[in-house]
């Protein structure tokens, strides 16, 4: 056990991990790699990768270098809460949206987070009143479509209400960015300038992780504290280090054929960790047919984290407990420094470069490409139709004469090969349609395959780096719903549901250029839709 008290803890359970893995401690010990990367060394992940870690390693000093951030938040909120704004709405998407959310849900703040197209869900955001609103608009590129898609819609409500829009949108972003230009022209009430050297997924820390929580509520100086206390173990070249400790089994574990982390709570205290840890693993470490697939579970005892096979490593986000392989545990500030650097010292082991996300883009451009024609493929004719669901698949992927969804769904779980994995992405509401998550244990408990479950488009900044670029073992079911009330997005030439089904089918196009069995349901009824499927997966395999 790797134990700092007060700071963050590794505890790897399993006897022949922890023989396996200390050779690899030992190595990452002598060639002073933990303390090399907190000295901003862009030369650890090879010549190819300098260039990229070069300008990404800022990270490793956010624990000191953010803390100016501090008061001018403080002052900003209690500006906001004098004038009776206190509903914070976050528009942002990968690492913009899923730090401070488990910052926030850790804190017991609200904050309202949109990292959807799902035009329900945005005017369920949008008939909060607005009258209490600001909205925090991040984006690092700011040229993500889906955060301008939210501007656009915000700007328009807060002028409809009589309301100065300008005065109710906080931006962050990367200075000289296409956001930066537009905020400081349309005069928005702050423009808060992330650290550029940072990463999205390496960004917790920085003001895309500390504004909008902070100005919920959130003790963001307090996270800055844990990290701070966690800083100066995993900088120490040593073979109690828990970053070199994380990093190595997870990597002699992948040596072996364990390619899927499986992340499930035990107790931590800590809200939603595995959904922010699930980005930072999959799009650092899932390239170049390689990597770390994160499945996130409900529970130590759920489906694919009791019964991990071989292909999986069980890790506890707290004691390991139910099964785990190993646990990593302390604050949630030192939780987030741990894991960024096992998961960059992970990338060393595994010969990649952690810091770039070469496939994130190809879905983006398909998308793209679907909006500019949007009858290429969206008025695709489905295989067959079963009920309230349109069903979809990919060429080869049904047997002749399939009609039903039952058996569909069977070619599909048939197409995984051994230790492959099942991916259920599904482009609804997260609130009204929250009934979907149900699916993930249910299709692993029937299936026995590792099974992810992601929202869309939020996926897309997550996972979707793996799907294209790691391990290329994994079968898809893509889940897309009509759409009653759609919203126009202001001077755009289209709406919310139209880009909606654009990623749907920009996705799903690039998984199946390479080579990737995609099954798209698409339920003409959603709640319909929903119970039907749920019905023929209790008919598979009968």
């Amino acid at each position: 056990m790797a134990e700092h008290p007060g700071d963050v803890a590794v505890t790897i359970v399993d006897q022949r991990l922890t023989e396996e893995a200390a050779p690899l401690v030992r190595q990452l010990v002598s060639d002073q790699v933990a303390s090399k990367l907190t000295g901003q060394d862009p030369t650890l992940w090879g010549p190819e990768a300098e260039s990229e870690s070069a300008i990404r390693l800022s990270w490793t000093t956010l624990p000191e270098t953010s803390r100016p951030l501090l008061a001018e938040i403080d002052a900003l909120r209690a500006e906001l809460r004098a004038e009776g704004v206190d509903r914070v709405v976050l528009a942002g998407m990968g690492g913009s949206s899923l730090a401070p959310e488990v910052i926030t849900n850790t804190a017991g703040t609200p904050l309202v987070v949109l990292d959807t197209t799902d035009p329900g869900q945005v005017a369920d955001a949008l008939a909060g009143d607005l009258t209490r609103t600001v909205l925090v608009v991040s984006s690092k590129s700011g040229s993500t479509v889906e955060t301008d898609s939210h501007r656009r819609l915000f700007a328009a409500a807060f002028a409809d209400e009589g309301i100065d829009a300008a005065s109710r949108i906080v931006v962050v972003t990367d200075p000289g960015s296409p956001l930066e230009k537009t905020a400081t022209e349309a005069g928005y009430r702050r423009i808060f300038q992330a650290d550029p050297n940072v990463g999205g997924r390496y960004s917790a820390l920085t003001a895309f992780g500390l504004v909008p929580a902070g100005l919920a509520g959130a003790d963001v100086g307090a996270l800055l504290d844990e990290a701070a206390a966690a800083a100066t173990v995993l900088a120490a070249d040593t073979e109690d280090n828990p970053a070199l400790v994380l990093a190595a089994a997870l990597s002699a574990a992948h040596a072996r054929g364990a390619e899927k982390v499986v992340l499930a709570d035990t107790d931590s205290g800590i809200k939603g960790f595995g959904d922010w840890a699930e980005q930072l693993v999959a799009e650092s470490t899932g390239k170049n047919g390689t990597g770390l697939l994160p499945v996130v579970v409900e529970s130590p005892t759920a489906p694919g984290f009791a019964d991990a096979g071989e292909d999986a490593t069980a890790v506890a986000i707290g004691s390991p407990t139910g099964g785990a392989t190993l646990g990593t545990s302390g604050s949630l500030g030192g939780l987030m420094l741990l894991w960024e650097y096992a998961t960059a010292v992970a990338g060393r082991l595994l010969g990649i470069n952690p810091f770039d996300q070469p496939d994130v883009e190809a879905a983006k451009k398909a998308a793209r490409a679907l909006l500019d024609s949007p009858g290429d493929g969206a008025a695709a004719e489905p295989s067959f139709v079963d009920g309230p669901i349109d069903v979809h698949a990919t060429e080869g992927l049904l047997p002749e004469g399939t009609d039903t969804l039952a058996g569909a769904l069977h070619a599909l779980f048939a197409a995984a090969p051994r230790f492959g994995y099942l991916s259920v992405q599904a482009y609804l509401d997260r609130l009204d349609d929250a009934s979907a998550v149900l699916l993930r244990p249910e299709i692993a408990r029937r299936t026995g395959l590792q099974t992810t479950f992601g929202w869309g488009p939020r996926f897309l900044h997550s996972t979707g780096q793996y799907h294209k670029g790691g391990h290329q073992n994994g079968v898809f079911l893509q889940i897309t719903g009509a759409v009653e009330d759609d919203l126009a997005v202001p001077d755009r030439p289209y709406t919310l549901g139209v880009l909606q089904t654009a990623q749907a089918l920009g996705d799903g196009q690039v998984l199946a250029e390479h080579g990737r069995p995609v099954l798209r349901l698409h339920f003409t009824d959603r709640a319909a839709g929903l119970a039907h499927l749920v019905t023929s997966l209790a008919e598979v395999g009968r």
